[in-house]
């Protein structure tokens, strides 16, 4: 029989996987050569399929990672390098500014913030979310019968990553948006509950560091009232993740109570 259809528009064979982008028409193709590269012992048997539900879109196929422990350790690495991207430093110098030697000195968003500008902060935290976001909800994704640990350590690493990156001497942010982000992929309600305590403390007194310190004491106190301590590890991974954050922001707290703490302004 023979099939009428545009080429295959790309097909990448790794070591770690083979992606396949093809248009909906060459649907009988794709199995053909999935049933194939499930026959070699060397791709393994597990793929992912995404795809547009609209006509003309494309369809991804991708072999996931082997659940190894070392490709298991290569993605808790990829993880903590991820986190150590400074991004509030690279916007600031985008600006020419030096965050490390204006305001708090800190490289995180609340700096940018208060130092670059309003719209640069929020830039700021949304990237830093992202760097929490994607290690814990998407690099699980990749694996053939991924353990249930695997996205707690993979967002665990990020967030440790943004507090000490290795390119910056280990001194980094306060990790509040990275674990924003990587709480998000794991227990989202228990997050929008925390981001609204974060939200109206900061409305009602202008201080972020404030709201990220009551942040960080919802989340886990609602992730407990939402779903009870089955899952252990969770439970006291949002534990210590908040009474590190709390931890981190020992000199703010010490501001705040002697009245000196800077509130956020948005002039800029």
């Amino acid at each position: 029989m023979m099939i009428h259809s545009p080429p295959l528009g790309r097909l990448i064979n790794a070591n770690v996987g083979l992606i396949m982008i093809m248009s909906p028409s060459n649907i009988a193709i794709g199995k053909i050569v999935l049933e194939y590269v499930r026959s070699q012992p060397e791709c393994g048997t597990n793929f992912i399929a995404f795809g547009w539900p609209f006509g003309g879109g494309q369809r991804i196929l991708w072999r996931m990672i082997t659940n190894s422990p070392l490709h298991l350790t290569l993605l808790v690495v990829a993880a903590y390098l991820l986190g150590a991207v400074p991004n509030g430093l690279l916007i600031a110098r985008l600006k020419g500014i030096n965050l490390q030697q204006v305001g708090s000195g800190n490289i995180g968003a609340t700096n940018v913030f208060r130092c670059v500008g309003k719209g640069w902060g929020i830039l700021a935290f949304v990237l830093d979310a992202v760097k929490g976001f994607v290690p814990a909800f998407a690099l699980p994704l990749l694996v053939d019968s991924a353990p249930g640990w695997l996205g707690l350590a993979c967002g665990v690493t990020a967030v440790a990553g943004h507090n000490w990156p290795v390119w910056l001497k280990f001194k980094g942010g306060k990790g509040v948006s990275t674990s924003a982000g990587m709480l998000l992929g794991i227990a989202p309600a228990a997050v929008g509950i925390g981001f609204l305590v974060f939200a109206v403390t900061v409305v009602l007194t202008r201080w972020v560091s404030l709201g990220s310190i009551l942040a960080a004491i919802a989340v886990p106190v609602a992730h407990v009232a939402l779903h009870g301590t089955d899952n252990r590890l969770l439970t006291g991974a949002l534990i210590v993740m908040g009474v590190l954050v709390i931890w981190k922001h020992r000199t703010n707290i010490r501001r705040l109570l002697n009245g000196t703490e800077p509130r956020i302004v948005g002039q800029k």
